[in-house]
């Protein structure tokens, strides 16, 4: 049984009723316009990934360097979503979107202007700050116009934004490296970015719903009352899990790939396109299948599915292009499939007058866990020198094993409060 849906604004006129069968027009259009915006978020972040090899032997970066540059944007958008929060729930959400998109594109823009260690660090804090509460409020923002329904299709759709960006973003940001240097894939990024905001601006309606529902409490208040409750505490325990496996193997995959593989650089564009064009097919299937059926049992299959091939990916020799492709297109599927219900299931949590402040504090966490996977990712991988093989890169695909596993039972327990939190809806409904 899903929660009371609140409509937060008008659709336009000639647009057909929504339900669980379908979206209205409007809806459509948001769930695109959240979709591109969160493509070139992931696409800014993920990034750096595929250019580790490049930024390593350019910037002559150690690993725990690279590490550090990794973390320091998840880290500073944790913070900056923290200090948000008490704020989420007292803006039209259209305007706090726009506010915080617009310093992603000033700090990314700062990215494509670095030069060393310490000025990639600099911006890369920069563009953390702003960027990590984009994706808050623009959950906040998909339980505010769909049910929860439909929120597992709206979570899949949007979340194609990963696969988009490993289809498009990453191809194309990697051909650009190999040509034009590293800096390249940031300005292509701001390109985009300023394009998306455009059309934010011009046709994205005032989300305003949520604050007729405000109490007097000033934000430190809010933030305080968010925080005290106890399922809250539990949605945010899960996502922190998930985040600390889910980032891990990420800065140092493209540099694993060259070295330890010997895939050419100029072959880790394939790899990417086709994981996610596998990606791409996945999630709206995940999405639909987790809107039909338990949300949990779908997470326990992808969990056991991802920690089964990341064991197998971090541990390959020298293989051929297309086992590789393979083992990550599986990989991913079970990734995926844990990502879909996951955020679907976390939504349902807070009541709508604390989504703002519980989707900044959630989106916090999981940018601070995932900033702190990657400082540990730094330090546990260690290369001898340009071109040598990574050592201990194994080792993390144990460690997000044993995460995988307490992940499932905090992931039940947020089903559970979510099952109960719908008896109660009902019972108040008769």
């Amino acid at each position: 049984m899903e929660e009371p849906h609140h409509p937060t604004t008008a659709a336009p006129a000639g647009s057909k009723p929504s339900g669980a069968a379908g979206f209205t027009e409007y809806q459509r259009f948001v769930i695109l316009i959240l979709a591109l915006l969160q493509f070139t978020i992931i696409l800014d972040f993920m990034i750096i990934s595929p250019l580790s090899d490049l930024m390593l032997k350019a910037l002559q970066l150690s690993t725990s360097q690279f590490g550090s540059v990794v973390s320091a944007y998840g880290i500073s958008a944790g913070i900056a979503g923290i200090l948000a929060a008490g704020f989420a729930d007292k803006f039209d959400r259209k305007k706090l979107l726009m506010f915080f998109y617009s310093g992603f594109i000033v700090g990314t823009v700062f990215c494509a202007l670095a030069f060393n260690y310490q000025t990639l660090l600099i911006a890369r804090i920069v563009t953390g700050l702003f960027g990590g509460v984009v994706g808050s409020v623009s959950m906040a923002i998909i339980t505010d116009v769909f049910a929860l329904s439909q929120r597992g299709r709206v979570m899949g759709f949007v979340q194609m934004a990963f696969a988009g960006s490993q289809i498009l973003g990453i191809p194309i940001g990697l051909l650009l490296a190999n040509h034009w240097g590293w800096h390249a894939t940031f300005y292509m990024v701001v390109g985009l970015a300023l394009c998306i905001a455009t059309v934010v601006v011009l046709r994205l309606q005032p989300i305003t719903g949520h604050l007729q529902l405000q109490s007097d409490k000033n934000p430190l208040e809010h933030l305080w009352h968010t925080v005290q409750k106890r399922n809250y505490r539990i949605g945010f325990m899960a996502t922190t899990m998930l985040s600390l496996g889910g980032f891990m193997l990420m800065p140092f995959t493209s540099a694993f790939l060259v070295n330890n593989v010997q895939i050419p650089q100029d072959s880790l564009p394939v790899v990417f396109l086709f994981t996610g064009l596998s990606s791409m097919v996945i999630m709206p299937l995940i999405g639909r299948i987790s809107d039909r059926i338990d949300k949990y049992k779908i997470f326990v299959f992808g969990s056991v599915l991802a920690s089964i091939m990341v064991v197998v990916y971090t541990n390959l020799s020298p293989v051929p292009i297309y086992v590789v492709i393979m083992i990550n297109m599986i990989m991913f599927m079970g990734i995926m499939s844990r990502m879909v219900p996951a955020s679907a299931l976390t939504s349902a949590v807070p009541e709508m007058y604390d989504r703002g402040a519980f989707m900044s504090i959630n989106s916090s966490l999981q940018q601070m866990a995932g900033g702190v996977a990657a400082m540990f990712a730094g330090l546990v991988v260690v290369q001898r020198g340009q071109g040598h093989p990574l050592e201990h890169f194994n080792t993390l695909g144990y460690v997000m094993v044993v995460i995988f596993a307490i992940s499932t039972l905090l992931i039940y327990r947020v089903s559970l409060v979510v099952k109960r939190k719908a008896g109660q809806n009902l019972v108040a409904r008769v």
